[in-house]
């Protein structure tokens, strides 16, 4: 796939760690995607999911943000509840779920050694996603999943990480005048220690439905 502004090319050579992994990956599991993975949805959505990184055996192996480990079911399944998407999530590219006035991205592309990105890597990265905000006319509203994709956002927007702290619930107006909606990360570790559970992480996708139907 060639690069776009918002899009690194499959061999995207600016981590020289992730790319070292991924080629590693690639080796070890030539069937998988093993690449930068790109976002999910329409550009004209007015939400925009922002993650952390790709997991091994989930984005980087289908190819699809969110799919492929436990994290997307909890993020899929409340997206389909608030009319964010259509169809049925089987964690699979073809399983026919689709984004509804939404799109999906990561801020860091690449899948990460242990799952965690560098700072380094999440500069590098950010090109990207800033190029992902700026090609949706429509948009209205961020949620970010976790501290680094808040603070990856508050960078696209050329924001001090001061200007607006992390916390699951809040919700902060950007430069742009785009609403940014903060959560903790809907990873399996979050909620199966509690940290995140199902009506909290609906209340905030509930509260962003009401900002953008409203």
């Amino acid at each position: 796939m060639p690069a776009t502004p918002a899009s690194p090319a499959r061999d995207c050579p600016l981590c020289p760690r992730l790319l070292a992994y991924r080629t590693s990956l690639r080796a070890a599991e030539p069937g998988w995607h093993n690449a930068p993975v790109p976002s999910f949805g329409d550009s004209s959505g007015r939400l925009l999911v922002v993650g952390l990184a790709p997991g091994v055996r989930g984005a980087n192996r289908t190819g699809r943000p969110f799919t492929g480990d436990y994290a997307g079911t909890l993020l899929y399944e409340t997206l389909i509840a608030f009319g964010f998407a259509t169809g049925k999530f089987a964690a699979d590219p073809a399983d026919g779920l689709t984004p509804v006035d939404c799109r999906i991205v990561n801020a860091v592309r690449c899948v990460p050694p242990q799952n965690k990105p560098e700072p380094a890597e999440i500069r590098a990265c950010n090109d990207f996603l800033r190029a992902e905000i700026a090609a949706m006319p429509r948009l209205r509203v961020i949620l970010a999943l976790g501290l680094i994709a808040h603070q990856a956002v508050l960078r696209a927007h050329g924001m001090k990480l001061a200007a607006a702290r992390f916390a699951h619930g809040a919700q902060h107006r950007l430069a742009d005048g785009v609403l940014l909606a903060d959560s903790y990360h809907v990873s399996r570790y979050n909620t199966n220690t509690g940290r995140l559970t199902e009506p909290m992480f609906a209340a905030v996708v509930g509260a962003i439905r009401a900002q953008i139907s409203g």
